[in-house]
């Protein structure tokens, strides 16, 4: 009989309340306990569940029907709750950032070694039929040489939505702004696509709101090793809020995501001549290239489809019954916050910033995880 992963869910809110409905919806997996500094929401969500409710993290982890946390609390506070849960024995689930800084990050990637355990960092979008497509595109070479790549998020968050809770807008558990926040997704994709990140220039502003640390607008460029270069944007200032595109060009074909989308795709087939002069649409094959995609089910929340984790999650419970890394791991997570974190230094040093080294071993080897010195550096970036 298949073993039944027994999860904790940490953290009660809205997206602590997507998790649990994602695990109750797989055959592999339930709620066994939530975790809330507010017992009352840690209650009203395990109830659902007949689950246990807990205060503390520690509370939950001394169960030993306990197999996994998912971890959906401010970004800030997501290493110290995933190494304890490690140190417990117990796999995870971490919601999106891996942490505000690479140092938290490291810490993560030690323990995670230590316990021989698996972790996984939310970034759902990489399992999108849409970004399924150009990643084979890419691997295969069927857009030739990569050339560039662009991501925008054209996102709107009224005053209220800060004002909503003390750790919003804050460097110290929001970790950023619109890109940390609600940019990483589109980010993650692009440096998934276009390889090893090298170095950015970036400036970034805090244009139309109050009260808060961080940037509500940034724009950068990359440059990555195989030479493509790339540009990010990134804005929740944007009224009343429009899409999050993505766009990859390579020497024989393109793709765009637009909103999760494949809205454009064209490969040339080998028997295709390729114009010495190009504009406009020679066609869109999109259509043609994606797999059937299945409807998904119910309201949103925050945002987000009520399936927008499944997949990851099979991944990820399939990751640890047959004991290999999952899709996304902790370098891959760590690779797309060194990727932001740099971002944030070149603002507020206001020249081009080296994106710091985060190619770690796999979890089971040794040695040092290749993280350069200022990788360290708590670095708190001015907003303005």
């Amino acid at each position: 009989m298949e073993h039944l992963l027994k999860f904790a869910v940490v953290g009660a809110g809205v997206i602590g309340d997507l998790h649990a409905r994602t695990i109750t919806s797989l055959p592999g997996a339930e709620v066994a306990a939530v975790v809330d500094v507010q017992l009352d929401r840690a209650r009203d969500l395990a109830g659902r569940y007949q689950a246990r409710a807990h205060s503390g993290i520690g509370e939950a982890l001394a169960f030993p029907d306990i197999d996994a946390v998912a971890i959906c609390t401010p970004s800030g506070n997501h290493a110290d709750l995933a190494v304890a849960a490690l140190r417990a024995g117990k796999h995870v689930v971490v919601e999106k950032p891996l942490d505000v800084s690479l140092a938290a990050a490291a810490r993560v990637a030690v323990a995670e070694r230590e316990s021989g355990r698996r972790v996984t960092v939310i970034s759902q979008h990489r399992f999108d039929p849409s970004s399924v497509v150009v990643r084979e595109a890419l691997s295969s070479g069927r857009l030739g040489a990569v050339t560039s790549g662009s991501a925008s998020i054209s996102w709107w968050r009224s005053q209220a939505y800060y004002d909503s809770a003390g750790w919003r807008g804050t460097w110290a558990m929001d970790g950023g702004g619109a890109l940390m926040n609600q940019g990483i997704h589109t980010i993650d994709l692009l440096v998934w696509f276009l390889g090893k990140p090298v170095e950015v220039f970036a400036w970034t502003g805090l244009l139309a709101h109050e009260r808060i640390e961080v940037e509500d607008t940034a724009v950068a460029t990359i440059r990555f090793a195989g030479g493509a270069l790339g540009v990010i944007h990134g804005t929740t200032s944007a009224y009343p809020g429009l899409n999050a595109r993505l766009q990859i060009h390579g020497d024989r074909g393109s793709a765009i995501i637009d909103d999760d989308q494949l809205v454009y795709f064209h490969a040339a087939s080998d028997s295709e001549m390729v114009p010495d002069l190009g504009a406009g649409s020679p066609g869109n094959q999109a259509a043609g290239v994606l797999p059937a995609e299945v409807p998904s089910p119910g309201p949103r929340t925050a945002g987000l489809e009520p399936t927008s984790h499944t997949a990851q999650y099979q991944d990820f419970l399939a990751s640890v019954a047959s004991d290999r890394p999952p899709l996304v791991t902790v370098a891959e997570a760590t690779r797309t916050l060194a990727v932001i974190r740099a971002i944030y230094e070149s603002a507020d040093a206001g020249r081009p910033v080296p994106v710091a080294d985060v190619d770690l071993p796999d979890v089971q080897g040794g040695g040092d995880f290749g993280l350069s010195s200022s990788a360290f550096h708590e670095h708190r970036p001015n907003a303005s």
